[in-house]
């Protein structure tokens, strides 16, 4: 299983992410019109022989008015591009609609199916999005001829000036795979949870690096720099805080209070060059504000 690819649908089968990837992403007026409260990822339990569903698409019904649309999403991480993707997408396509029919026999017209193909790869983009330029044109075929095209969202075509102006949780994500920078992440990920209402859209997002740095992809200190800054935004008073009043108890146990002292200075320090409420920081550090105050000035140019 490819964990870049199962990962990523893990993440887009979010409402929230999925509706960034609409709204931001694809730039068609309908999506607009659409019911992103009611859609949801695709029951694949009434799918027969046809449609095969692997790690790497995901299959949205959403609300249009009075009727639904399905929304394909192919997920593409291959090394090298595929220049038949369009005859795939069409031919993932052509077995749903084989399976609408054999679930729905009364059905008198198929259901539009917008397809996406979400591209990670690092190489440009090179493959045709229409079908038409994978076929020969001779004879001329006119009306007769096969004319199919899919929707393209390549990551590494966003710059990262154009990422950092959406500021949304998909956006930073595209930023991170194209232009990775820790110390942006850092920054982006405590403006998503400051501005993102979907709490558990963010954490998606967190656990996909955590899956990352377990599996080598990045590195694990990078991983916990982040978490860092997620868990101080709301989980610190429940989460952190209670962790570290055990380790405290523990360290008055052994004895050992006094030789962490300069680990929780750095702590604040690091807290405070982010901004963070100094009753806030004295809470998690055990220092006392009069101590926060001499560190800040001294953080000070």
């Amino acid at each position: 299983m490819n964990l870049h690819d199962s990962g990523y649908k893990k993440l887009f089968s979010n409402r929230t992410i999925f509706r960034q990837l609409l709204e931001t992403f694809v730039n068609q007026e309908w999506v607009h019109s659409l019911d992103f409260d009611s859609c949801e990822p695709l029951d694949k339990s009434f799918i027969s022989e046809h449609y095969k569903e692997t790690e790497s698409d995901l299959i949205y019904k959403v609300q249009f008015h009075d009727r639904e649309v399905y929304i394909y999403i192919l997920i593409e991480f291959q090394s090298t591009v595929d220049p038949f993707m369009a005859l795939r997408v069409l031919n993932y396509i052509t077995n749903f609609y084989m399976d609408f029919l054999v679930n729905n026999r009364d059905v008198k017209k198929l259901p539009a199916v917008f397809p996406i193909v979400l591209y990670n790869g690092g190489t440009p983009w090179t493959a045709p999005v229409n079908l038409a330029a994978l076929i020969e044109q001779t004879p001329p075929l006119g009306a007769f001829a096969l004319d199919f095209q899919y929707f393209l969202i390549a990551e590494n075509e966003y710059s990262e000036e154009a990422l950092l102006k959406i500021r949304n949780i998909v956006s930073t994500l595209f930023l991170a795979e194209s232009h990775y920078d820790l110390d942006v992440l850092e920054v982006e990920l405590l403006n998503l949870f400051s501005s993102e209402a979907d709490k558990q859209a963010v954490s998606l997002f967190l656990n996909w690096f955590r899956q990352l740095a377990f599996h080598g992809r990045i590195e694990s200190g990078d991983y916990q720099s982040l978490e860092f800054i997620y868990r101080n935004e709301e989980e610190v008073k429940t989460m952190l805080v209670t962790a570290l009043e055990k380790e405290r108890e523990q360290f008055f146990q052994n004895g050992l209070l006094e030789g962490k002292q300069e680990g929780r200075i750095e702590t604040a320090k690091a807290m405070l060059a982010k901004g963070m409420e100094m009753t806030l920081i004295s809470e998690i550090t055990n220092l006392p504000e009069a101590q926060l105050l001499q560190l800040k000035d001294g953080l000070s140019p």
